[in-house]
């Protein structure tokens, strides 16, 4: 039996599958990590730590299923974005990548601005823009920065260990190859002194990047040869397994971050939001930075020593009493990106009393991040000039049915969660088949192999209440980023409160 070996580079997992012509997951395996090594605005991991997660989880399936994994015909890997791998002229890495989380650069993106001028790319440069990164390697850490010779994403880098190429695709890689573009002469690039190569060559998701090369760690001396498919980032692929790549569709993917854009066939700007040409269709929208990980947040703090896992917590906090009252939850626990880009944004609840328990924050927490989605779905909608028909839904939180009838809810619009439990495996494995001519097309690969599981209608009798709500959340927002901003600044200098323990009592 012919399948592909989809694996998705997540946030705080490695996932990989072997999936069939018809969609069918008939082996599958995920591993934790790798463990990042994060600080105040600091994230970085090693690349290299993706690689092994990646040989670790296609062994395990090689264990599982031995027969099946023998008949794969082809790889694909989707991976987290906003992340830059740095490789030098040898293909090493010659630092840890910098992750979706890292804003050390905010003040380098400042500086960038201002030496950029006119460019078209300048009004988009911010802490987490792959230049600002590379501006402040550039001030930070010069030996490094001179023995740049590339910077990848997570899944090239994994594709380049498997075949020994470097190349990306123009989704990805969309905010450096604008960098690359003249303006007056110049390029962005060249502001920094460096070289268009540092772009790896560019192809389209289903263009293949080479094969398997011989010689390469088990279980991947046996798929020598075999082709492994360019691929995208993990929201594009997963937006494919939603079966939303498509004009006139918006999407919602909420796993480790919170991503949601809306697709049409022109292109569109607004304020906050990313436009990308995803090959012919045109994507306003974009990632934050809080989304179901928002929610292990809020069931680690109130039980760490709990048994059963995030989803099954949740659903025991909202199954308890809410109070009258409700709560707003501004979900910015680690600043944010759409569509703010602010990474000195800070969390709050507001509204608390002395009767509000656990299922009051829950409620809060959940509702907070709906509210965020709809402010980007207004703004990209007000762009479009149209609303969106339906949200497709996927991750890990579309598991929870509450929370997709409080996205409904909240954002006026149906809620459809997809059959696949995966999204991005799914997107993967459509990638990889119509790679091999099994599809004319990704459509057609979409509409063979999504289907629908459920279906949430927005419920016209809590659609006041939810607007009022939303009003609030606005207000709140407006009110308490000057507080975050001044919160983060003494952060990053504590003085006398950092570390400050319970003085001894006087004798």
């Amino acid at each position: 039996m012919s399948v592909v070996l989809a694996c998705d580079l997540g946030g705080s997992s490695f996932r990989a599958a072997l999936i069939d012509p018809q969609g069918a997951v008939l082996a599958e395996h995920a591993i934790s990590g790798p463990v990042l090594s994060d600080g105040l605005d600091r994230s970085e991991v090693s690349a290299e730590a993706w690689w092994r997660l990646l040989v670790e989880t296609a062994g395990r399936i090689a264990q599982m299923a031995p027969a099946l994994f023998a008949e794969v015909q082809a790889i694909a890997i989707c991976g987290v974005t906003r992340t830059q791998v740095f490789l030098g002229p040898d293909g090493r890495e010659i630092r840890p990548a910098l992750t979706w989380k890292d804003a050390r650069s905010e003040g380098a993106a400042q500086r960038l601005r201002e030496r950029l001028g006119g460019h078209p790319e300048a009004g988009r440069v911010n802490a987490f823009h792959p230049l600002a990164r590379l501006a402040w390697l550039a001030e930070e850490e010069g030996a490094h920065f001179r023995g740049l010779a590339r910077v990848l994403e997570p899944k090239d880098y994994l594709n380049f260990r498997l075949t020994g190429r470097r190349a990306s695709d123009p989704v990805s890689m969309a905010r450096l190859i604008a960098c690359a573009e003249t303006h007056d002469g110049g390029t962005a690039l060249a502001a920094l002194g460096l070289p268009a190569g540092i772009i790896p060559a560019i192809l389209e998701p289903c263009d293949r990047v080479g094969p398997v090369q011989a010689e390469l760690p088990a279980p991947f001396d046996r798929l020598a040869g075999v082709p492994v498919f360019c691929a995208c980032n993990d929201t594009w692929t997963a937006v494919a397994g939603l079966g939303a790549l498509r004009p006139g569709y918006a999407y919602n993917i909420s796993g480790t971050t919170e991503v949601l854009g809306v697709l049409g066939a022109d292109e569109a700007e607004a304020e906050g939001l990313i436009t990308v040409d995803w090959r012919g269709l045109w994507h306003l929208g974009g990632p934050s930075q809080n989304g179901a990980d928002t929610a292990s947040w809020l069931v680690a703090l109130l039980d760490p020593a709990g048994s059963h896992d995030v989803g099954e917590r949740i659903d025991v906090l909202l199954a308890g009493r809410r109070h009258p009252q409700p709560l707003i939850f501004l979900p910015y626990l680690q600043g944010e990106r759409v569509p703010y880009w602010n990474p000195n944004l800070r969390g709050a609840f507001l509204g608390l009393n002395r009767q509000h328990g656990p299922t009051d924050l829950a409620f809060a927490v959940l509702e907070g991040v709906a509210c965020l989605n709809r402010v980007v779905l207004e703004r990209a909608e007000a762009a479009l000039g149209r609303p969106v028909d339906e949200i497709r839904f996927g991750g890990g939180a579309a598991a929870n049915p509450a929370w997709a009838q409080i996205k409904a809810d909240l954002c006026g619009r149906p809620v459809v969660v997809g059959s696949a439990k995966e999204p991005g495996l799914l997107g993967a494995a459509i990638i990889a088949w119509t790679g091999l001519g099994r599809f004319a097309s990704l459509v057609a690969a979409q509409d063979a192999l999504v289907s629908i599981a459920r279906r949430y209608q927005p419920d016209p009798a809590r659609r006041a209440a939810y607007d009022a709500l939303y009003a609030l959340f606005r207000r709140s927002e407006l009110a308490l980023a000057p507080i975050s901003a001044e919160l983060a600044a003494i952060g990053r200098d504590p003085g006398p409160l950092h570390g400050l323990a319970t003085p001894a009592p006087s004798p």
